[in-house]
């Protein structure tokens, strides 16, 4: 819900919002009905949940979100196998669903599927759409229902090793292009819209965790310990993510010290690298973590009573402004009925 009102406050609104969810409460549904976003469902037991939702009404756009269980892997451990994955609909159950939003007066239907998480191989991508279309394909025949739009989902990667190239985007529209006149102009579904969800490509490179050097200890390996934790940026403990680091002022000083970079979190895995090799840093330094624009403070959390990290924007003339201000004991303390607390016997 949270993520509509933000979306809404942006000034991004109405159809222009597809609100793709799992396990969702009828109170989301309820405001992303009445604020005309699209509605993304991600099991065919949310149709009627989702009438039920909205007291027997039931929206003239819809979209299903489809699992292609093991005709498509995932391609890494963030998403994980899709036959695995808690998402979407099989293609038995996403077939019978469109007859039934069909009976029920649906008139503009749409396909999600999102399988990919941080890929690099544009023909991952070129393979999801050739299966899409061809499910629409299959949707016409079956079902009767002309599938509007399709969405590819997110999972665009973008390059958080140096050795690593990024996408050649032009290229794989052409690619793209290529397989819908092949699949969708003879089934006569053109036109098709085709939608992605580009929330890294477009933040990820675009922000850094700037931290300072605080600690330094030297036992079986050597650390540097940070005044950022997995608080700040959850990535790299919680499933391995890699990011760059370099130490401000020391970008072309020899790399000649291996550390484990951490937090002071009471988890080991909160550690921002291991076994790295840096130049030698001392306390006081800044050390730099780039590429942190996405899935970054938006992840944070309190655990241990951290507080969430402030955010600044660098405007095109290079000056600064902050957008999101550093979180405090108070803002920690707010839900917390201290008076019933203290009376607590």
């Amino acid at each position: 819900l949270p993520e509509l009102m933000l979306s809404d406050l942006a000034g991004i609104k109405g159809e222009n919002v597809i609100f793709t969810s799992n396990e969702t409460p009828s109170s989301e549904y309820v405001y992303a009905y009445e604020h005309g976003n699209v509605i993304n469902l991600d099991d065919i037991t949310h149709i009627q949940f989702l009438k039920k939702s909205l007291g027997g009404k039931f929206p003239k756009t819809i979209c299903f979100r489809y699992n292609p269980g093991n005709l498509k892997q995932g391609c890494n451990a963030i998403i994980g196998k899709p036959e695995e994955a808690k998402y979407g609909l099989t293609r038995e159950q996403i077939l019978e669903a469109y007859k039934i939003c069909k009976a029920e007066g649906v008139e503009h239907f749409g396909l999600h599927t999102m399988v990919a998480s941080n890929e690099l191989n544009p023909d991952f991508f070129v393979d999801t759409a050739k299966l899409l279309f061809n499910l629409c394909v299959e949707i016409k025949e079956k079902c009767g229902v002309r599938i509007e739009f399709v969405d590819l989902g997110g999972g665009l990667g973008i390059p958080y090793r140096e050795e690593q190239k990024a996408i050649d985007y032009d290229e794989l529209a052409k690619n793209i292009k290529n397989q819908y006149d092949k699949i969708v102009v003879p089934a006569g579904l053109d036109p098709l819209s085709i939608y992605w969800e580009c929330g890294r490509p477009i933040t990820g490179p675009y922000g850094w965790l700037i931290s300072t050097a605080i600690h330094e200890k030297h036992i079986y390996r050597d650390y540097i310990a940070l005044d950022s934790c997995m608080a700040d940026l959850m990535r790299p403990g919680m499933y391995g993510a890699y990011h760059e680091l370099t130490v401000s002022g020391k970008e072309n000083a020899p790399k000649t010290e291996v550390y484990d970079v951490v937090g002071s979190l009471c988890e080991n895995c909160d550690k921002f690298a291991v076994q790295r090799k840096l130049p030698k840093i001392d306390i006081g330094d800044i050390v730099i973590i780039h590429d942190a624009g996405a899935h970054s403070r938006a992840m944070g959390f309190n655990y241990n009573g951290k507080l969430r990290c402030g955010e600044i924007l660098m405007r095109s003339d290079k000056s600064f402004v902050e957008i999101r201000r550093k979180e405090t004991i108070d803002d920690l303390f707010a839900t917390i009925d201290l008076a019933n607390v203290k009376n607590f016997k």
